[in-house]
């Protein structure tokens, strides 16, 4: 699946982070706001790009805003703006809970 559009998924509730990607020309940018970017700032830029390498993209701008969300969150967060950008609702079913192709 390609990033055809914006995709937001999130809040900036306490605890949740919001992210938003855009396709991009070419490679990954990631602008990642943080109230704990000091604490955690490597951990929750390595679990963005995880979890968007593991999608398979390769170009795209990354916005995330955070506010103490846990790991499982960002990855959900990240997931859930993929498919959004992609709109999977036109190709299909969303891959949720099985292997992603």
């Amino acid at each position: 699946m390609e990033l055809k559009t914006t995709g937001v998924a999130g809040t900036l509730e306490s605890s949740d982070v919001m992210v938003t990607l855009e396709p991009a020309p070419s490679g990954i940018s990631l602008d990642l706001e943080s109230t704990v970017i000091n604490q955690y700032g490597r951990q929750i830029r390595e679990t963005v790009l995880a979890t968007l390498a593991r999608l398979g993209v390769k170009n795209a701008a990354v916005t995330v805003n955070d506010h103490g969300a846990l790991d499982c969150t960002i990855t959900a967060r990240v997931e859930c703006a993929y498919y959004r950008g992609c709109r999977c609702d036109a190709d299909g079913p969303y891959p949720w809970g099985g292997e992603i192709a």
